[in-house]
């Protein structure tokens, strides 16, 4: 790897201070439960009106799973938002490149909008059925891809909610 650091953190995903924040949305962009309500609440009205115009300009049939697009961040500390769908396998999206195009995606559409830090939550474990060591084990070596072609990300931290996800992507860090 060139020059990323990639780290594992427990916290809240909305109080980091990077430059880019990974919402785990939903195709909709408008919101929903667990990550996506938690960066909509935080962020205010003004991340629900760029991403309703998102979807009236560029995504009238929302964004497609495992894509990526940046907004503003409202009144987070972070300057973006990127918002990327994750695989449902619950909906019967098992395939893991699916899930592995969510983390280089939100990798590039960072790079694209000059972000040298992204944090990431743990998208599609939780709620939309992916065991959260696979999930670990997926994006630890996705973002190590990335960074092993000299991309532009300085700092990738992944922000974890339960200490189960922390100690996971502990895990996938030091294999």
């Amino acid at each position: 790897m060139t020059g990323t650091t990639v780290e594992a953190v427990h916290g809240d995903i909305t109080r980091q201070r990077v430059d880019a924040v990974v919402n785990a949305a939903n195709s909709s962009l408008l919101g929903g439960g667990g990550v996506d309500g938690a960066i909509h609440a935080a962020a205010g009205p003004a991340l629900l009106a760029q991403c309703r115009a998102l979807r009236r300009a560029a995504l009238p049939q929302g964004l497609p799973v495992g894509e990526a697009v940046a907004t503003g961040a409202g009144e987070l500390p972070a300057t973006w938002v990127i918002h990327t769908v994750g695989p449902n396998r619950h909906a019967g999206q098992s395939d893991p490149a699916l899930l592995a195009s969510c983390f280089r995606r939100s990798l590039d559409v960072a790079a694209d909008v000059g972000a040298r830090s992204v944090a990431f939550p743990a998208v599609s474990a939780g709620v939309y059925g992916w065991e959260v060591t696979e999930v670990a084990r997926i994006a630890v070596a996705e973002v190590r891809r990335h960074a092993a072609v000299g991309a532009e990300v300085e700092l990738v931290r992944f922000v974890l909610f339960s200490h189960a996800a922390l100690r996971a992507f502990e895990s996938a860090l030091t294999a």
